[in-house]
């Protein structure tokens, strides 16, 4: 007979950090989600409304589920936090997205989990596995599971490991025992309320997207409004803030996995040096990557708001080069309004300068000449 312990025991020697199980069962928190939609906060995620009903009970997605099997595996590393570097001329790179693609490693250590399952009962079972992919509201069965609790920044919290933890998890028919859930321990601690630069946490708990960095740089597929351009500061791809101040993580543990350890090209790089690589560099870089969701085009407007932010003048010079063959991407509509702001910007530097006797930017950056209208996407 197949235990609750030796899948979790299995779950280890596979990778995962930690496993626990939750009944498939209609828990209260799992009906937060359909106000959340309502007061419009998913934003443009519209298939998060189109699955609302599936996300409501996991039964809806696999009608014989019995248990969920959720497990967590920790991305920290021992690299320095990039979001922590108080450099406004350096990229700013979400923690999670500094390695390989998690989707594609974890699915891989599930879809083996399943398969040892499976040798080791004679009684057939169904299972779907799910990495942040499903529709599963994966972070109340992973309060239920044990793995820890959902904190005030909506991230799920372990006591021994903290925050820093990719969860996924195997919907399955067999009646494995369930753990004990979670209880709550953020406190009164705000923290992660008072640190984020667009509050977009507008409540314990509960997270406005449409406010939210990761959200304006990852899911905005076009224009980002501009209110939000100055909060956006260095942050190219994601947001950590939340979890650098939670207390929890003070201390966290690190893995030495080679997979979530940082790229070349993401490791404390400058927005100048992902600038200026060409197109065909940075569609290198993020292959592979959680980062390839935003495509080159995304990014170069990512980082042409960051450098604008920066206010340093090489980053400023750098973003009205011209763009040619190698960064047509430069030409997109997407990042041609951001590369005209920055001329106008230099333009008014070097006036300044002039007048007060200061250096001027090189001559690279002063240059009239207009990109192109074509777009690349």
């Amino acid at each position: 007979m197949l235990t609750a312990a030796a899948v979790k025991s299995h779950a280890q020697t596979l990778g995962f950090d930690l496993c626990g199980i939750a009944a498939a069962a209609d828990y209260p928190e799992l009906h937060a989600y359909a106000g959340w939609l309502a007061n419009g906060y998913a934003g443009d995620m519209h298939y998060l409304a189109r699955t609302a009903d599936k996300r409501a009970d996991v039964r809806a997605v696999l009608p014989s589920a019995r248990s969920v099997i959720v497990t967590g595996t920790v991305y920290n590393t021992s690299a320095p936090y990039s979001t922590t570097v108080d450099d406004p001329r350096q990229a700013r790179i979400a923690r999670y997205a500094w390695g390989d693609d998690y989707h594609d490693v974890i699915k891989a250590r599930l879809d083996a989990l399943v398969d040892w399952m499976r040798a080791r009962t004679p009684e057939p079972f169904e299972a779907k596995t799910y990495v942040d992919t499903g529709p599963v509201q994966e972070r109340v069965y992973a309060q239920y599971a044990g793995l820890g609790w959902i904190g005030k920044h909506t991230c799920v919290i372990s006591g021994k490991r903290g925050s820093w933890l990719f969860l996924a998890e195997i919907l399955c028919s067999l009646p494995l025992e369930p753990d004990v859930p979670a209880t709550e321990r953020c406190g009164t601690c705000t923290r992660c309320l008072d640190a984020c630069p667009t509050g977009a946490i507008v409540e314990p708990w509960v997270l406005d997207a449409r406010r939210c960095l990761s959200y304006l740089t990852i899911e905005v597929k076009e224009e980002i409004p501009r209110e939000w351009h100055p909060a956006i500061g260095s942050h190219v791809y994601g947001c950590d803030i939340c979890q650098d101040v939670c207390p929890w993580n003070r201390v966290p543990l690190t893995s030495a996995a080679p997979e979530w350890q940082p790229r070349e090209g993401f490791d404390g790089t400058s927005l100048t040096a992902l600038w200026e690589r060409s197109d065909a560099a940075l569609r290198a870089l993020l292959k592979g990557s959680p980062m390839k969701r935003t495509g080159v085009r995304r990014l170069r407007r990512n980082l042409a708001i960051a450098m604008i932010n920066s206010g340093d003048p090489a980053c400023l010079a750098a973003l009205t080069l011209p763009a040619g063959p190698e960064r047509a991407t430069i030409d997109d509509p997407l990042v041609r309004a951001r590369v005209a702001e920055a001329r106008a910007l230099t333009r008014k530097g070097t006036a300044a300068g002039a007048a007060s006797g200061q250096c001027r930017p090189s001559a690279g950056a002063t240059r009239g000449d207009e990109p192109g209208s074509k777009a690349v996407s």
